[in-house]
């Protein structure tokens, strides 16, 4: 059984006290992790800020080569990444090596954001009195970056949250997932590896309830990147004072199915979206609103493709969907089916448990109070509404108080272009599902989804502070 150590100022570091890690497909156990504590936390943070001082005047050509390292480095440990992905987050190995790919293009983007960063020249004879001046603003790293993050990938957020830091020149103490540390650890190797000062990245496992106040009110950090819950996020918020922070707290994902759209060309595509990694994904799709003229066909075909998924062991190359994070979330989610069955909510298909998997479930005749559609399920569950216009149909997908992405299908150029207008999300996707993302554009919601945008570029920006600097050319 693998046992592991806190990363402090580029050594590995024992603990007294640790966890066992378990298998969320077998529940076996696969590691007994350390549970650092605010002592170390602190140290870290410490450490972390000590670093800074040498880090940030490095140039962007040798952050940007120490990136590109790790682009390298990883590229050749697939197969080894994808499976601890399979034994500490029950993600199937085909999901895995997606996401390995999207982590490789993330620090790809990192090292090449860490180029781009630039100024602007400010005409200060614009202003009255000011014409024997000039005026210019650069940007310079903040500091210290805490982050914190969640189970359901942890490669590539992790590599959201660092990549960007190290491109500009901030050092980080990570607080990864109490389930997924083992994907996290191992990148403190391949950083040192890549050439990463010590003390540049600090990896602290353990409690988030325990460790969290100290990694968001510590004074020497100076901003605060979480991803996960609405309610931890919401707490973050009211501490963090001053500093910057950044929040993605998840969604209820919509998408709008308009009856110009031929739906065999799009019942796969949805489905994936609906289902990939159990529904664990902040823009599953969980809503489907399809026109009344078209629902029944739709419901028939969803079905239908749903259930030619494979449920099973995350490491067999043939799984489509594994178990969800921990036999918790299964009861979770159990009691909102039941739920929503008592209010007259129909099974078209699915749900059906064991104490670690949730069969891919579809729901129809649900109503908008359900908490299967209100609230972000976070499991493999979709629910099919009819409506009868479009403008219905937006009415219907902004009545969420979350907003991360949102989606349309239409063939009518004038509605896909409303519906980009009115609907309330970070994100609106145009002929495809709300589950899309690619690593290099804008993320994050608005309402109760978040605060903050990430996407390297995105991030960077807000990793940065600007400053201002202005000479007068005459005495």
């Amino acid at each position: 059984m693998k046992e592991t150590k806190l990363w402090i100022n580029g050594q590995w570091q024992d603990t007294t006290e640790s966890y066992e890690l378990t298998s969320p497909y077998s529940g076996e156990v696969i590691a007994k992790v350390a549970k650092g504590s605010i002592h170390n936390v602190a140290s870290a943070i410490e450490g972390a800020h000590k670093a800074f001082q040498s880090f940030k005047k490095t140039t962007a050509y040798e952050r940007a080569e120490i990136l590109y390292k790790v682009v390298d480095i990883m590229r050749g440990r697939k197969e080894e990444f994808a499976e601890i992905l399979a034994l500490e987050a029950g993600k199937p190995l085909s999901a895995g090596f997606a996401e390995i790919d999207r982590t490789i293009a993330t620090y790809q983007f990192a090292a090449e954001g860490a180029k781009q960063p630039m100024g602007e020249t400010v005409p200060m004879d614009a202003a009255p009195g000011a014409g024997d001046r000039i005026g210019w603003t650069k940007r310079e790293p903040l500091g210290v970056i805490s982050a914190i993050t969640p189970f359901n990938f942890p490669f590539n957020l992790v590599a959201h949250k660092l990549g960007p830091a190290f491109a500009v020149g901030n050092t980080v103490v990570l607080k990864p997932a109490t389930q997924t540390p083992l994907s996290s650890l191992v990148m403190a190797d391949i950083f040192k590896e890549a050439g990463l000062p010590d003390g540049a990245l600090q990896i602290v496992t353990g409690s988030g309830s325990e460790l969290s106040d100290t990694l968001v009110t510590h004074p020497l950090v100076k901003k605060v990147t979480f991803t996960g819950s609405g309610k931890v996020g919401l707490g973050i918020k009211e501490k963090v004072g001053l500093r910057k922070v950044t929040l993605e707290l998840g969604s209820n994902a919509a998408v709008i199915v308009e009856p110009s759209i031929p739906i065999d060309k799009i019942i796969s595509r949805c489905v994936n979206g609906a289902f990939n990694f159990a529904g664990q994904v902040c823009i599953s799709l969980q809503r489907i609103y399809v026109h009344a003229s078209i629902v029944d066909e739709f419901t028939k075909a969803f079905v239908a493709e749903t259930e030619k998924l494979v449920v099973g062991n995350p490491l067999d190359r043939n799984t489509d969907i594994s178990a969800m994070i921990n036999p918790g979330e299964v009861a979770r989610i159990q009691e909102w089916i039941e739920e929503a069955k008592t209010q007259g909510a129909v099974v078209a298909t699915g749900g059906s448990f064991t104490e670690r998997t949730l069969t891919p479930t579809v729901m129809t005749n649900v109503t908008a109070d359900m908490k299967i559609i209100c609230q972000e399920t976070f499991a493999p569950i979709v629910s099919i509404v009819s409506y009868e216009t479009l403008d219905d149909a937006i009415r219907l997908v902004n009545e969420s108080e979350l907003g991360l992405n949102a989606g349309i299908y239409t063939n009518v150029l004038p509605d896909a272009l409303r519906a980009a207008d009115e609907l309330q999300a970070g994100a609106i996707i145009i002929n495809d599902i709300p589950t899309f993302r690619v690593d290099n554009m804008p993320y994050g919601g608005v309402k109760m989804s978040g605060y903050g945008r990430e996407g390297i570029k995105w991030a960077i920006e807000e990793m940065t502070d600007v400053k201002f600097i202005t000479m007068k050319k005459t005495f």
